[in-house]
């Protein structure tokens, strides 16, 4: 299998380089990945400038851009035709409900399938994350299971792995996003000139964490596979919008 692997931390993350070796023995792998950390940069695209590609000693490709920037550009112009498959990660941290807007690690996943590519988004769900060897473990299992029992039609998925040793991971679970609390307020400061500046603050903790969201199950030692859909059309909202422009 033709695997395509990118991130949103930088080439140079742990998470990236685990997930690359333990696919390299079984598959054909490129690793194309940002030059630096674009955490948080969701879909976004560079159209207002030319792209640069680099090759690190280590046999990665690098570019000055998005992970979306990566993932198309090394699909539809690094290899001779598109991957059979692209993965994502590992991420260093959780994306769990409200997350995916942002994540820049399943924006990577979510370019390959607007391409028609099978994705998948990893990450392991720690604020300092430990276990990458056995992350990617698992990221290899539900690959060969991917290839073993393909879906019909090209499938966008998220997995999050809870940051244990293997034996302590309880099992697998097809989850819903959840939802967060929302974020905290902007912090202001000041730079060492006196001119201020500001922060984003962190994420909110968990809202709507009950049993059958990822929340629940990464708390509870299972890894969380959320299918997810790039329509954004809110179907229930339809038949409101529509009277509403009637009345």
């Amino acid at each position: 299998m033709r695997i395509l692997v990118s991130n949103d931390d930088g080439y140079f993350a742990t998470g990236i380089a685990a997930l690359a070796a333990a696919l390299a023995d079984e598959h054909e792998v490129m690793v194309c990945a940002p030059e630096r950390d674009r955490s948080g940069s969701s879909n976004s695209l560079t159209l207002d400038r030319p792209l640069n590609v680099r090759r690190a000693p280590n046999g990665f490709f690098y570019v000055n851009g998005t992970p979306t920037d990566c993932v198309h550009l090394a699909a539809t112009g690094l290899m001779d035709q598109l991957p059979d498959l692209v993965v994502s990660g590992i991420n260093h941290g959780a994306n769990m409900g409200d997350d995916t807007v942002y994540s820049g690690t399943v924006a990577a996943a979510t370019e390959g399938y607007l391409l028609g590519v099978p994705a998948i988004a990893f990450s392991l769900a720690s604020r300092n994350p430990q276990h990458f060897e056995i992350a990617a473990q698992v990221a290899s299992e539900l690959i060969a299971h991917t290839l073993a029992h393909p879906f019909e039609t090209p499938a966008l998925l998220n997995v999050n792995i809870p940051d244990l040793p293997y034996d302590r991971i309880v099992g697998r679970k097809v989850t819903r996003l959840g939802r967060r609390h929302r974020a905290a307020s902007v912090i202001k400061d000041q730079n060492p000139r006196g001119d201020p500046i500001w922060w984003v603050g962190p994420v909110g903790s968990a809202a709507v964490a009950g049993e059958g969201t990822d929340f629940h199950a990464v708390a509870n030692g299972y890894v969380s596979i959320t299918p997810l859909s790039v329509d954004l059309t809110a179907y229930s909202e339809l038949d409101t919008v529509s009277k509403w422009l009637c009345a």
